[in-house]
């Protein structure tokens, strides 16, 4: 499982002109699901991302966590973050779950980090062809893969 977290001032959301998810301070997360992927993986990755101290403090050091903002998730589906681009200039994503089985660990994903947070958690449309829009904050941007927890 491999995550994009993006600290942002706001996040957003839209299908078809519609708002699915918005959200103002917090993390937007990009959320990519591998056959490998388990029900552990969500797990972990839930907690790591709700627990993340990226957001300044009164000195401007990065210490606080999302609960200490009062912060919100914005959580997108995006098998793309899982592209070979190792031959030629079309990406492959033979890596990527398909959706009988990414499904289900993107529900549980929502379900551990509305567990983590206590707060719902907002997405996207699994599958949808998604309008995403973004203040990044600072920038910050936090790549976090399952396989290498680094």
């Amino acid at each position: 499982m491999r995550a994009v977290i993006q600290r942002v001032s706001q996040a957003s959301c839209s299908v078809e002109g519609k708002i699915t998810g918005q959200i103002k301070t917090g993390f937007m997360v990009l959320l990519g699901i591998e056959d490998a992927d388990s029900d552990e993986d969500t797990v972990w990755l839930a907690q790591k991302i709700t627990s993340m101290r990226i957001f300044p403090d009164e000195n401007g050091a990065m210490n606080k966590a999302l609960s200490e903002v009062s912060g919100d998730i914005l959580l997108i589906s995006q098998f793309t973050l899982y592209a070979s681009t190792k031959k030629g200039n079309r990406p492959g994503f033979t890596r990527s779950a398909k959706p009988d089985a990414a499904v289900p660990l993107y529900e549980k994903m929502i379900a551990e980090l509305t567990k983590a947070t206590g707060r719902k958690i907002q997405t996207g449309i699994f599958g949808a062809d998604m309008k995403i829009s973004l203040i990044n904050d600072g920038p910050v941007t936090i790549i976090i893969d399952t396989k290498s927890k680094e």
